[in-house]
């Protein structure tokens, strides 16, 4: 069973866009959403323990941007070694 009194470091992950000034890659999305399931899946395993989810509707000129993006809070009981 996971405690949340274990947790000992916290890493923020955003998968999609968050500035209208410079829309996200899908190689961005991509690098963004392997490094999500290496932190769920390689030890130490982290737990999702917060999700944000934001949805922006931008009008630009004559167009509309939808801006999407889940903030994911992974919570470890210590820091992996292979994270930056």
């Amino acid at each position: 069973m996971f405690d949340l009194t274990d947790v000992g470091y916290i890493k923020r992950i955003t998968v999609g866009s968050t500035d209208p000034e410079k829309l996200a890659a899908e190689e961005e999305v991509r690098v963004s959403a392997d490094l999500l399931n290496r932190c769920l899946s390689e030890p130490p395993r982290g737990r999702i323990i917060g999700i944000e989810k934001n949805f922006a509707v931008l009008n630009i000129g004559e167009h509309q941007v939808v801006l999407q993006s889940m903030v994911y809070h992974v919570g470890f009981a210590r820091k992996p070694y292979w994270l930056e």
